[in-house]
């Protein structure tokens, strides 16, 4: 019950050292803190933080070295420099949304919409999916395709024309992306 007692005793004590600590060097604190970080908020989270420190080790506020002001003035520098060389130890972090799509694209889209891609290639006929992989897939011209098959360059393009028709078929009239599929 003794114990108790005096915790109760210390914990009120502790309470009205930070309460009067505040009230004389709070103001000092909190523009010394606005002028490092040159953020209002900022500069009251490092005020919060420099008290709490200070309430974690009362003895170095009453222990007659220097002053005290000076002591808790280092702590909010210490803070702020801290803080500082966190945000620079890591990237900044930016939120997700249309305008900012992520850095690194979950690639299992991708893996899924080759899959359907190459299973509707699969649908054509042969003379028609081996146009599309000499044009989209190898990305050659007309000309180049046409040579490569043996065909007419107007062959290759009415048989990709009439692919590609197919293929918008089987994706219900969807856009379809051919560059983005490995073949």
């Amino acid at each position: 019950m003794a114990a108790l007692f005096s915790r109760k005793r210390e914990t009120a004590a502790d309470e009205a050292l930070i309460r009067s600590l505040y009230e004389e060097h709070g103001r000092a604190l909190l523009a010394y803190a606005t002028r490092l970080t040159g953020d209002r908020a900022a500069a009251e989270d490092v005020v919060q933080e420099t008290l709490v420190r200070a309430w974690r080790h009362p003895d170095a506020l009453v222990n007659g070295k220097g002053s005290v002001r000076g002591w808790l003035l280092t702590v909010a520098r210490n803070i702020v420099t801290d803080r500082v060389r966190a945000r620079a130890a890591r990237p900044q972090e930016v939120a997700e949304s249309p305008a900012t799509p992520p850095v690194e694209r979950d690639h299992a889209d991708q893996v899924v919409d080759s899959m359907v891609v190459l299973e509707a290639l699969d649908r054509l006929s042969a003379d028609h999916r081996d146009v599309l992989m000499e044009i989209y897939f190898r990305g050659r011209s007309v000309a180049e395709a046409a040579a490569a098959l043996g065909v007419p360059p107007g062959t290759v393009k009415s048989r990709s024309y009439y692919a590609l028709r197919a293929l918008r078929e089987t994706f219900g009239g969807q856009k379809v992306a051919l560059k983005g599929v490995a073949g």
